[in-house]
């Protein structure tokens, strides 16, 4: 008994520590251009876009950063052509990949209009089988926001596993009138966690809203998502993943759903002939923080 007695202060402090992670990547304006590539690549959800280059993106101010804003977005000067190739858009992928971690993003602003379907999530090399976490992810404007993982045991047409978030204004316009808000998520070996909270929210723990060097994810409250290892084995269906922030329009979920969501017309009709209607369709990030 004396012998457990001595060791029980290590053994609190060690679980004291269990969640408490230090800042090992911190981006920010330009920082996000060498910190992330643009994907030009074939959209995988078959969506009416085109990703471009980095040379185009910033030509276009498609891609711009100054001081603390990082912008990305989709061409919303140009009526397509039915035949030709889809509205220009950007796809970035983070350089680094990741493990257990915990990523904020500080956005002020993300995509909104219908036909949209803007998503902030992380993905394995060797897709579904290195697994995928929908961060911040819709289609058309509906509100709330969805956490999704996927596996590759996913079932219902790789639909995933998806919890959708409580507040209303965690999604869409309303993220946006509400100035925006921070998203986070926790990935280890026992759980993968996401939580959201608004800028105009009140309740944002304040080593997040600092974006503090350290940080304890127990005093942040209950996740809105919390995705335990009990029926899934976590390390074995989730290997190191990259950051991809991307806004794609129509195809598989956006386009799938557009009519029934209030929308007009065809989607891609939509999204080819009214570039005045995606003035709005940009991410605004203020910083993106990564702890181990």
């Amino acid at each position: 008994m004396k012998t457990f007695t001595a060791l029980l202060p290590a053994l609190l402090a060690t679980h004291s520590l269990a969640k408490t992670y230090q800042q090992t990547d911190s981006h920010q304006g330009t920082g996000f251009l060498s910190s992330f590539s643009h994907q030009a690549i074939s959209d995988p959800t078959h969506g009416r876009v085109n990703y471009v280059d980095q040379s185009t993106a910033l030509a276009q101010n498609l891609t711009y950063a100054s001081g603390d804003h990082f912008i990305i977005r989709a061409d919303h000067t140009t009526t397509l052509s039915a035949s030709g190739p889809g509205r220009n858009s950007v796809r970035l992928q983070s350089n680094k990949q990741y493990t257990n971690h915990v990523a904020v993003f500080n956005m002020r602003h993300m995509p909104q209009g219908c036909g949209t379907w803007p998503a902030v999530w992380e993905v394995g090399a060797d897709w579904p089988n290195q697994g995928e976490i929908d961060i911040l992810e819709g289609v058309n404007d509906v509100s709330p926001n969805q956490a999704t993982l996927h596996t590759n045991s996913a079932a219902t047409n790789n639909a995933g596993c998806g919890v959708k978030a409580t507040a209303s204004n965690s999604y869409g316009p309303a993220f946006n009138s509400a100035g925006g808000g921070w998203y986070a998520v926790e990935r280890t070996s026992s759980f993968i966690k996401v939580w959201f909270w608004s800028k105009n929210g009140g309740n944002v723990p304040s080593d997040v809203s600092s974006g503090a060097t350290s940080i304890n994810t127990d005093n942040w409250g209950t996740p809105f998502a919390d995705f335990p290892n009990t029926d899934c084995n976590i390390d074995q269906h989730f290997g190191p993943q990259n950051i991809i922030i991307n806004l794609t329009f129509c195809g598989d979920w956006a386009g799938a759903v557009y009519s029934s969501q209030g929308c007009p017309g065809s989607c891609v009709d939509y999204v080819n002939n009214n570039p005045s209607a995606f003035n709005n369709a940009y991410f605004d990030f203020q910083w993106l923080k990564i702890y181990g």
